[in-house]
């Protein structure tokens, strides 16, 4: 049970298949890598590299240093597969010879 001195977060990571949420009463004062560190996340989790992991408090990136108040939840986000911008690129291209076709479509149709 949270103290003065101690504050409750929530650490989560998420696979497609598998979601954890760990809560977790840390001292005042502590940061988003301790609290990382200290949900063991990490060792049930190697592709999740301390070093060089990405992660936030609700959905917003922050640094490892970031010092955490009571009800964060620290969000240890995966590596991109693909860039966004080029598969924003993609749908967009996809989407105008879509529309292109579909409209001939419709213009003969109507007739």
């Amino acid at each position: 049970m949270a103290d003065a001195d101690t504050i409750m977060i929530e650490v989560a990571y998420a696979r497609p298949e598998e979601q954890v949420i760990i809560a977790l009463d840390m001292p005042a004062g502590s940061t988003l890598r301790q609290a990382v560190e200290q949900s063991g996340i990490p060792d049930r989790f190697p592709e999740i590299e301390p070093d060089n992991m990405k992660a936030g408090i609700f959905g917003k990136l922050k640094k490892p240093d970031q010092v955490l108040q009571a009800g964060d939840r620290v969000e240890i986000y995966r590596p991109l597969i693909a860039d966004p911008k080029e598969v924003r690129k993609r749908r967009a291209a996809a989407g105008k010879s879509m529309k292109k076709g579909g409209a001939a479509e419709d213009a003969g149709n109507a007739d």
